[in-house]
């Protein structure tokens, strides 16, 4: 008893949630609304004057005919007047349906992708960090399209339900007892939409969960490929994917089965009703009760209000996967982990100024873990540089993501130029801060697009900042320089070559401080040496902190940091450090020993 409560309420829950959600597009596009809308009312309306013209074509013309063997030509032609007239203004009201239905809908769907995706740009790493990719791209994509599902037979249902109201009151005026005989179809056609909304909801609920880990599963196979084909897993990640899918088969072919059965019901329902009407017409024309023209007209009718009954079956069919699609985007767009900002500007410097950046007391932990950094404290002096040391997940990378602003401290403060990073305004710190990670993306698109991303740059520049990073040789050389397409992900590129594509994405842009997270580890030593020297050499001023390993690298810095344990342990220069510090020393030539023998 308590199931069959609770799977009620869930049900009233679907459709009134259902009904607003469609209040939302509503809303959102009234004018086009209005506009389907009454292109539907007035399709029904002339459906309806449809029966009508057939009752008076039957009354003038059809009986005149059989009785009298003949039919006058001005009869013959107010028929086709009426027919075709009719059918005109008809068609007007479908088109008008159709289009705006199908521009609400896309509207709705497009500008639900727009917010999405901005919100998903406004959402901190962390925050994706905990959301699959695969489920992300579904919210974008399935989830929307499931939310505004119901748009397209909107306007229908609601014009359809002024077509069936004209119809029955018609009917009744027709002839009251053969509609009160017609109209008894009405609640078989009630329950058998009921039974369709509990059979098929929760199995919409759940094919539209299982498209997401559909989505998830091929997205995980398909970024690591490389993985799954040097350890021969195709076949075991065929086989997961296989499994999912099938089960999303399997759900779809129920619910399937499901519309299978409900659809010829609700079809035949208004047929039986017919029927029945025919019976007692004749019956009722036998005994003079009633008139065939009246007979006619209700069994028409009666087929006409069928439709609306069936409209709306579509709409509220479409309910429980749109209230599931469109929860599943509001719980992006309600997202609260957002990333705040202030109103600050940085103070203008003159140019080859360096930033001065600062980390004071800067504690940080991920989830529940235990706490990453602890108290870390420095200083990068304005055009001078930084390198810091650890062991793998000691917390350089979170320490870079701070600085960029990636992500926030949950305790201290970081400051550029005495000004805390919170405090600035949206896109402040990208201006004059730029980061390079040792896993280098590069976009479907030429060096030149890869290299500008938008920013208003000349080639000169790009070649300018390629000989920096030390990759104006290898550019020149593709088959068609800086306008050479690099395939998803720069796949046509080595490793090398896209973190140097990277670091003159960085430079071009002329950063007062430049953040590398090893970010030429994909190099090879001489070339790494000639990159870093290049900086050195052409940084005008650029202030630099960097995550290194080897020791050439580590010795070009003006102070080296220690990181153990998530807190800075010593720090100084590279030769004080190794002839004081056995940790440290180890460390370094620990990672020289390994590259060697790699």
């Amino acid at each position: 008893m308590a199931t069959t409560a609770a799977m009620g309420r869930e049900r009233a829950s679907a459709m009134r949630d259902g009904f607003a959600v469609l209040a939302v597009a509503i809303r959102r596009e009234p004018w086009v609304f209005a506009v389907s809308t009454i292109g539907s009312v007035l399709f029904g309306a002339l459906t309806v004057a449809d029966a009508w013209v057939l009752g008076w074509s039957t009354e003038h013309a059809v009986i005149p005919a059989f009785r009298d063997g003949e039919i006058g030509s001005g009869v013959l032609w107010a028929v086709v007047a009426l027919f075709v007239g009719v059918a005109i203004v008809r068609a007007v009201g479908i088109v008008a349906r159709r289009l705006g239905a199908g521009i609400m809908q896309y509207r709705m769907q497009a500008h639900d992708r727009r917010e999405v995706t901005r919100k998903y740009l406004d959402l901190p790493i962390a925050w994706h960090q905990r959301h699959p990719t695969g489920q992300l791209l579904s919210n974008a994509n399935a989830d929307v399209e499931a939310a505004w599902g119901p748009i397209a037979p909107l306007p229908m249902a609601v014009g359809t339900v002024a077509m069936m109201v004209i119809a029955v009151a018609q009917m009744l005026f027709t002839d009251a007892v053969l509609a009160a005989v017609g109209l008894l179809v009405f609640p078989a056609v009630v329950v058998a939409n009921l039974v369709f909304q509990r059979l098929s909801s929760p199995l919409m609920t759940r094919a539209q969960q299982l498209r997401a880990e559909v989505s998830e599963i091929a997205h995980e196979s398909f970024e690591g490929a490389l993985v799954v084909k040097t350890l021969g897993r195709e076949e075991e990640e065929t086989a997961r994917f296989a499994a999912k899918s099938h089960e999303l088969r399997d759900v779809l072919v129920r619910a399937g089965r499901i519309r299978a059965a409900f659809d010829p019901i609700l079809a035949g329902l208004p047929s039986l009703g017919v029927l029945a009407v025919l019976a007692v017409g004749v019956a009722r024309v036998e005994t003079g009760a009633s008139v065939a023209s009246s007979v006619v007209t209700i069994s028409y009718l009666l087929t006409v209000v069928a439709f609306p009954i069936r409209s709306i079956g579509w709409l509220l069919g479409e309910f429980p996967r749109s209230v599931v699609g469109f929860r599943r985007v509001r719980s992006v767009l309600d997202a609260i982990d957002h990333t705040p900002y202030g109103a600050t500007v940085l103070p203008a410097a003159s140019p080859g100024t360096g930033l001065r950046l600062e980390l004071d007391g800067v504690r940080f932990r991920y989830a529940d873990e235990q706490p990453l950094l602890e108290e870390v404290s420095f200083t990068v002096p304005a055009g001078g540089s930084v390198a810091v040391v650890g062991e793998t997940a000691s917390g350089k990378t979170t320490l870079t993501a701070l600085v960029a602003r990636l992500i926030d401290p949950a305790a201290g403060t970081v400051r550029v130029d005495g000004v805390d990073v919170r405090e600035l305004a949206a896109g402040e710190l990208a201006r004059g801060i730029s980061l390079v990670g040792q896993t280098a993306f590069l976009f479907d698109d030429t060096v030149r697009d890869n290299i500008a991303l938008g920013a208003e740059v000349s080639d000169e520049q790009i070649w300018e900042a390629l000989r920096t990073a030390q990759g104006d040789g290898f550019v020149a050389a593709l088959p068609d320089g800086l306008d050479t397409r690099l395939g998803e992900r720069g796949a046509s590129l080595s490793g090398g070559q896209r973190q140097r594509i990277a670091l003159a994405r960085a430079l071009v842009r002329r950063p007062r401080l430049l953040v590398l997270d090893d970010a030429t580890s994909a190099v090879d030593p001489e070339v790494e040496s000639r990159i870093l020297g290049a900086l050195r050499a052409g940084g005008a001023g650029t202030s630099l902190l960097v995550v290194a390993y080897r020791k050439a690298t580590i010795a070009l810095a003006d102070e080296v940091l220690h990181l153990a344990d998530g807190r800075v342990v010593d720090r100084g220069g590279h030769a004080e450090l190794l002839a004081r510090s056995r940790r440290y020393a180890d460390l370094v030539n620990a990672y020289e020993q390994e590259e060697v023998v790699g």
